[in-house]
């Protein structure tokens, strides 16, 4: 364990990430730079207005409202997380337990899963997700947040499921299996001695991998100006409804990509380099995880 190098990096770089997801907020460089300012003025006579380019104030920029670039993510380094997260664990707990009923000799359910799993595994994520989430129902649903959520988690269940069925109906040909139910062990015996330990060491792997695919969905969703974090909120004069964005999470920074790409690209610069760090250390974590367990034949 002390050789694998990839695993000791993953985990460096996740407690990075969970220190500032967790404490970085309270920093008081952090609350300052969220206050914003429009214009500098300068010593020279002149003024400087937003987004301001990177500098020893700005390490990473400003944004169009003249707050800290480094502010902005540090404050939205939590929502992103529990947003990557909430939509792989839903993933993994519907496809595992479809999954496991598959493997028991549910064929009507193993035969959606190889559908499931045949249509997503042809149409790209990103693809379904702008035709879904454009749609007029969706956008002006009440419960849009889930909505979208669970869409996203749900798009690739079919994979995760047809992956934990394999792994089981391969484990009960097992001899030791047969062994196991003729000197008396219960289902849940079977289950917690066998079927798990096999189970997880695969889930865990693949779960990190796919915690970096997420993030690259909701990154390049970010892009196109689809976000999950959105409501309607009353705009004076005229009491009219606007569709705003209610969060700091990274890729409502990416939502004018295409424009400040040419006039300020240190703004979605910023917002990439966080989400490619999360995939970065949940790939190398995943690989990490991935040698350690094949050192015992997982």
């Amino acid at each position: 364990m002390l050789k694998n190098k990839a695993l000791w990096t993953g985990g460096f770089f996740l407690l990075l990430l969970i220190l500032v997801a967790a404490v970085g907020s309270y920093f008081p460089y952090v609350k300052e730079g969220l206050e914003g300012k429009r214009l500098i003025f300068l010593e020279s006579g002149g003024l400087e207005k937003a987004p301001f380019a990177p500098s020893a104030d700005f390490p990473l920029g400003s944004d169009h409202e003249g707050r800290n670039m480094v502010s902005l993510l540090v404050m939205g380094a939590k929502d992103t997380l529990l947003l990557i997260f909430l939509i792989t664990s839903i993933r993994y707990v519907v496809g595992v337990v479809l999954g496991a009923i598959a493997s028991l000799g549910g064929r009507v359910i193993s035969n959606i899963l190889n559908v499931w799993d045949q249509i997503f595994s042809s149409m790209p994520v990103i693809f379904f997700a702008i035709l879904a989430f454009n749609l007029p129902l969706l956008i002006y649903a009440e419960n849009r947040f889930w909505i979208v959520i669970f869409s996203i988690a749900l798009v690739e269940v079919g994979r995760v499921g047809v992956t934990t069925r394999d792994q089981l109906t391969h484990v009960k040909t097992k001899p030791y299996i047969d062994a196991a139910r003729t000197v008396g062990v219960t289902n849940f015996g079977l289950a917690k001695n066998h079927f798990l330990p096999t189970l997880l060491p695969t889930m865990l792997v693949n779960f990190c991998f796919d915690i970096g695919r997420v993030a690259l969905i909701i990154g390049q969703l970010g892009i196109f100006s689809i976000f999950i974090t959105m409501q309607f909120i009353e705009v004076p004069p005229g009491g009219m409804f606007q569709l705003v964005n209610t969060s700091f999470n990274w890729p409502t920074i990416l939502g004018d990509a295409r424009k400040d790409i040419y006039t300020a690209v240190w703004i979605p610069a910023a917002a990439a380099f966080a989400l490619m760090y999360v995939i970065l250390t949940f790939n190398i974590l995943g690989e990490g995880l991935r040698r350690h367990f094949s050192r015992f034949g997982m």
